[in-house]
């Protein structure tokens, strides 16, 4: 039996670029949707004909803004999956989406051609901040967008940033209380990260410290309605991305679009994969393990121990940081105090 395959799909196109963002992402009114489309369709022929028929569990549209797509096109590249690959039948399909892309015709429209989950990147529900992240939509369009999914039933899941310039315990606590109010089953919460080349990144911004940083992360946990499952993600239990737990507990996934990457598994071989026949390498089992190490321990339940696993990690260290990480069940798990550090527990564990 064949390896399934999870798919992410990039697309780039945003109307304007986030103070923040490095991701690979292009500032468009109006894309060459044609080009774009014809560009995926062949990327997905291609790994159509390297790993065959075979079974598809979660696709994710991640961006860039998906929600700009037209849903013609949205549906042309479903329909392209669906004739090369076995797409589940409960397959989860996933659109990013910002507010004020989407109206509830168009995420209706959606909906009918395939997307059961919608992301919704929110960032902030104070007006002000959205500013200064560079945000085209307000809290309260945010707010609209969150109602109109979930009336439309689909599994919505919200993004926001914290550790903003001034952000304190107090203010992360606000920010859970309000979200609490939103009812949503999901949510990611992402500590702002200065990246090189952003607006951010040539600003001078005082920023919090480490221990600020630490100590919002803890009260997070504390007052956030949602329980974590991952080091920045939330959900009432069976509302998990699957899509996202599939890639950190090691399964196997086509990136397709150009800025996608992928994990491909091909004759009991993991490749390193970049667009469709970019960067195809193989990949070592001591850096495939390493991999799962690093993806998997960001998750509560941990990354499992197989062979390969226990090969590359270092078990006197964790004897010696059982505050940090310990063995249950068969698996490597970080405690709340090692998701706190993790790089370097990581770093410290692996061989």
């Amino acid at each position: 039996m064949k390896q399934p395959h999870n798919i992410y799909i990039h697309v780039p196109f945003c109307m304007s670029k986030c103070n923040y963002c490095a991701f690979w992402s292009i500032a468009c009114a109006n894309p060459d949707w044609k080009t774009y489309l014809a560009g995926i369709l062949a990327e997905l022929d291609y790994w159509a004909n390297t790993l065959g028929r075979v079974s598809v569990p979660t696709v994710f549209f991640g961006g860039g803004t998906p929600s700009l797509m037209p849903v013609d096109c949205f549906s042309q590249i479903m329909n392209k999956i669906r004739t090369c690959f076995d797409l589940s039948a409960d397959a989860e399909i996933t659109l990013e989406s910002n507010p004020g892309t989407l109206d509830e015709n168009k995420m209706r429209e959606f909906q009918a051609a395939g997307v059961n989950r919608l992301s919704i990147g929110v960032q902030s529900l104070d007006d002000e901040k959205l500013k200064f992240l560079g945000r085209r939509h307000d809290a309260a369009t945010a707010i609209a967008a969150i109602k109109t999914a979930q009336k439309l039933n689909l599994n919505v899941s919200a993004d926001f940033i914290y550790g903003l310039p001034g952000d304190n315990v107090a203010t992360v606590i606000e920010t859970c209380a309000a979200i609490n109010k939103l009812g949503l089953t999901h949510c990611s919460m992402y500590e702002l990260t200065i990246e090189e080349n952003t607006p951010f990144g040539r600003a001078n911004l005082n920023m919090p410290t480490n221990e600020e940083m630490a100590d919002m992360y803890t009260a997070i946990r504390q007052n956030l309605s949602l329980p974590r499952y991952e080091v920045s993600n939330y959900a009432t239990p069976g509302h998990e991305c699957r899509h996202n737990q599939n890639i950190w507990d090691g399964d196997a996934y086509i990136g397709i679009g150009r800025g996608a990457a992928g994990r491909v598994y091909i004759d009991g071989t993991w490749y390193e994969q970049r667009g469709a026949g970019e960067l195809f390498e193989p990949l070592s089992s001591t850096d495939r393990a390493i991999e799962c190490v690093i993806t998997g321990l960001r998750t509560i339940r941990g990354v499992c121990l197989t062979d390969p696993v226990k090969a590359v990690i270092n078990m006197d260290i964790v004897q010696s940081m059982l505050d940090k990480i310990r063995i249950v069940n068969d698996r490597l798990v970080a405690t709340d105090m090692g998701m706190l550090v993790l790089d370097d527990l990581i770093e410290q564990v692996t061989r």
